[in-house]
């Protein structure tokens, strides 16, 4: 039996992550982040080297937001946003408004 995962605040990756059999999460689903031309071309420097967290805080306030980058850049981040996440490399960064108006927050 599969369950949607409505214990998980609408900043976290697991918010739309189906629970299975009432027990464990579902392989993660990430909300989708459209493009939005106001969304910021940024090169990550070696300060966010491996820390979507920290540029998540810097940016948004909340470091629980560091899902939103792989979400948005899913061909650049993969399946290992922290990882895949190297100075040098070239990402969209969503606008506050566009989360605001996706994640309802």
């Amino acid at each position: 039996m599969v369950t949607q995962a409505t214990s998980y605040s609408r900043t976290s990756p697991y918010y739309d992550t189906p629970i299975v059999n009432n027990n464990f999460l579902d392989i993660v689903s990430y909300r989708p982040i459209p493009f939005n031309p106001q969304d910021v071309f940024m090169t990550i420097t070696a300060v966010y080297q491996f820390r979507p967290d920290l540029l998540a805080y810097d940016l948004y306030n909340d470091a629980n937001l560091w899902w939103v980058f792989a979400a948005r850049n899913p061909n650049l981040l993969g399946p290992d946003p922290y990882f895949n996440m190297v100075a040098g490399l070239q990402i969209y960064v969503p606008t506050q408004s566009t989360l605001q108006k996706v994640l309802g927050i």
